[in-house]
């Protein structure tokens, strides 16, 4: 096939640069009155990463035009990198309007992984990722290309024969379309991807870096510096620095076709590492074929398909961010739409703009920085703007209006967040203008968000109950999982199977069980109740199946801990172990006398949460209380507004219920523990109600809303008679 023939005005390509073990960088010339810019290379060039440099063209003048010179683009060698940084590489091209690329002529295989077949299946013009605030978007269609792009340049920054097979490769990227790319990209070089998160300290992103051996570490412009104060902490043996241009969308104006081979994959996978409590964090491993199976499970679980909208609002380092809100969607052909950091009034507006009302019978509305109502020309988060490829519109489903005026963004039909989001959203929706209100209230009805998810903490009833009246009925699901499975249990998607404080029955392809925590014996199905003393059985929820996780990463004896093999089982999955998640729960029926669940995967009795068993079970006295049940309790009284219980050491008791509350305003230096006991009296039994309360205007929380409440009891109840004695 012979080569496509540059664009017009283009200069002509040139001629492959041969290998050079002295080349550092290069620069490209882009014309006769063009600046430079300028393209890193790794010291030993390949031929494959200059045959990419020579098959990509820049046209531009300084003037902002196309250049019409005839004369090659010139190649110059430098001595060392240090001459120009890529921040001039960006800035010069920034600068150029007009600049355009050629796509390559000949683009590397990628592995044939279920989710790069996935995404060629998909409509190559549907939009892929949409930064939102930017309004840059990106299509199915030139996923994969960048993707090959990218992991050619992992691999060139590797020394000469080294591959990247099961090699660790962290990364501080944006939550963005460069984000994705470079995940991905770790997939594809069947690397492990290590995201790292760019609000840790640099002695805890040294200690992963370490404990990794990541041999490379990838940043974008933004986070380099990061990057650069990581590295000078004396690692064990630091990754080779690479830093990625300002934008690793190409923008080439049709889909290129990336082939797919058959190339064993199984070296590529994820290691997401779990926040440590009294001991360092540990590195969950999850290899590609098990993120596929917990893609897969969610997408028959909550039917994730094409005409999905999802506003990523969330962590990329957790994985509620990383599977439940791109990998899946991605698999599916959805569309995600990244939004961080979380803003409520943000997120508002960015909700309501499709449903704004018409400020001159044809122009919609959108909303300016100060939450006023607009024409629809301008918006604070750039919303109302159609989504652009380096500066070109894309094809979205967001055209523009009597082809002038933009038209508001495509509805958001799908958002899956933390409690803490939707609390702050409750509140900060009151203050939001009228016409804003309503059009939020439509945002978030059952007409347009399709799934409204709550997880990776518990959802107190109170904010449950807040946003269905908000959201004209649209109940939150609630769903259950974490780092080492994924998500394994979940409501059911009809609103009558999502019970309050449950989390449903065990997804797809995932088994449950609950061990007595006691004894250490199953609970079959059925015996739920303890005929002796009639009161519910309690007991830890063990998985297992193909979302499993494979391994601590380099710890072996807290892997053998955590696993259990049971000599019962049979069949297929006979050799599996159990996942030990030290999660207590109980199971009781499905509410509903007669209701039978509309999904054939949602059978059984319901799962509800007691909380950690190390943290969330409090033995006082001889008894076990929950302290999630109280803290839902707590919450749902107005004098409320956060709460957490926790076990507090006691000579007497062993352990007894204490309560960190954050009161409403109204009510601060008014409330009483005696006032709480008088409240919480006709809702608990006596020994379950808090026998100490401290009252505090901040209780900390991680990036996923949760409370780390050993450290809280170290802070607040340092003395085991501190608080109010009742």
């Amino acid at each position: 096939m012979p080569p496509p023939a540059p664009l017009a005005g283009a200069l002509p390509l040139p001629r492959p640069l041969p290998p050079s073990s002295s080349l550092s960088s290069i620069f490209m010339i882009l014309g006769p009155s063009a600046a430079a810019a300028v393209v890193p290379a790794s010291a030993a060039l390949s031929r494959r990463a200059a045959s990419s440099l020579a098959t990509t063209t820049f046209t531009c003048s300084s003037s902002g035009r196309s250049s019409s010179s005839s004369s090659p683009p010139t190649l110059l060698r430098l001595a060392s990198r240090r001459s120009r940084s890529r921040r001039d590489v960006s800035s010069t091209l920034a600068a150029c309007s007009c600049a355009r690329r050629v796509p390559s002529r000949m683009l590397s295989t990628l592995p044939r992984l279920p989710i790069f077949e996935a995404v060629a299946r998909h409509d190559p013009r549907s939009t892929a990722v949409v930064h939102s605030l930017s309004g840059r978007a990106f299509t199915y269609g030139e996923l994969l290309a960048d993707v090959s792009r990218a992991r050619d340049r992992l691999h060139d920054a590797r020394p000469a024969g080294a591959g990247l097979d099961g090699e660790r490769v962290a990364f501080l990227v944006e939550n963005s379309y460069d984000y994705v790319v470079t995940l991905l990209a770790c997939l594809a070089a069947r690397a492990i991807a290590v995201p790292l998160s760019p609000a840790f300290p640099a002695p805890e992103l040294q200690y992963i870096l370490d404990h990794s051996e990541a041999c490379l570490l990838v940043s974008s412009p933004r986070f380099t510096p990061k990057a650069n104060e990581v590295l000078a902490t004396g690692l064990a043996s630091p990754p080779a620095h690479v830093e990625l241009p300002k934008h690793l969308g190409v923008g080439s104006a049709a889909p290129e076709t990336v082939p797919l081979d058959d190339t064993d994959p199984a070296g590529a996978g994820l290691m997401l590492y779990t926040s440590g409590t009294t001991n360092r964090p540990k590195g969950v491993l999850l290899p590609q074929a098990v993120l596929t199976a917990q893609s897969r499970s969610l997408i028959e679980a909550w039917n994730y398909t094409p005409a999905d909208r999802l506003l990523h609002v969330l962590p990329l380092h957790h994985i509620h961010g990383t599977v439940n809100a791109l990998l899946t969607p991605l698999l599916a052909g959805s569309s995600i739409e990244f939004m961080f950091p979380f803003n409520a009034d943000a997120v508002w507006r960015r909700l309501a703009a499709p449903f704004l009302p018409a400020t001159d019978g044809t122009t919609p509305a959108s909303i300016s920085s100060n939450g006023t109502l607009t024409n629809g020309t301008s918006s604070a988060a750039a919303n109302s703007h159609p989504p652009t490829v380096n500066g070109t519109t894309a094809s979205t489903k967001s055209p523009t209006t009597n082809g002038a005026t933009p038209a508001p963004p495509a509805p958001i039909s799908f958002f899956t967040v933390v409690p803490t989001v939707y609390s702050r959203l409750l509140a900060s929706h009151k203050h939001l203008p009228p016409a804003v209100q309503l059009a939020a209230r439509d945002a978030v009805s059952p007409a347009h968000m399709r799934l409204a998810i709550s997880g990776s903490a518990a959802l107190p009833t109170p904010v449950k109950a807040a946003w269905r009246d908000l959201s004209r009925g649209n109940v939150l699901l609630e769903r259950y999982g974490m780092t080492e499975v994924g998500m394994a249990l979940s409501c059911g998607l009809a609103f009558a199977d999502r019970v309050d404080a449950s989390v449903g029955w065990p997804l797809p392809s995932v088994q449950a069980r609950l061990v007595d925590v006691d004894t250490g014996e199953v609970i079959p199905e059925g015996k739920d109740v303890d005929p002796l003393t009639g009161r519910e059985r309690a007991g830890e929820i063990q998985l297992r199946g193909p979302t499993v996780f494979q391994e601590y990463w380099r710890n072996p004896d807290a892997t053998a801990k955590e696993f259990v093999l049971d000599s019962t089982s049979d069949g297929d999955d006979g050799a599996r172990p159990w996942f030990k998640t030290g999660d207590v729960a109980v199971r009781r029926p499905v509410p509903s006398a007669g209701h039978a669940p509309d999904q054939p995967w949602a059978r059984g009795p319901m799962y509800f949460i007691l909380g950690r068993r190390t943290a969330d079970i409090i033995k006082t006295g001889g008894e076990k209380v929950s302290a999630l049940e109280v803290e839902r309790e707590l919450l749902s009284l107005p004098e409320v507004a956060e709460a957490a219980v926790v076990a507090v050491p006691s000579g007497n008791w062993g352990q007894k219920v204490g309560a960190v509350i954050i009161l409403d305003g109204d009510v601060v230096g008014k409330w009483s523990p005696l006032d709480m006991r008088r409240a919480l009296k006709p809702r608990l039994a006596n020994y379950k109600i808090p026998q100490v309360m401290k009252v505090v205007d901040h209780i900390p929380r991680n990036a996923m809303g949760k409370i780390n409440k050993k450290q809280l009891v170290k802070a607040i109840f340092a003395d085991e008679t501190s608080g109010d004695e009742m």
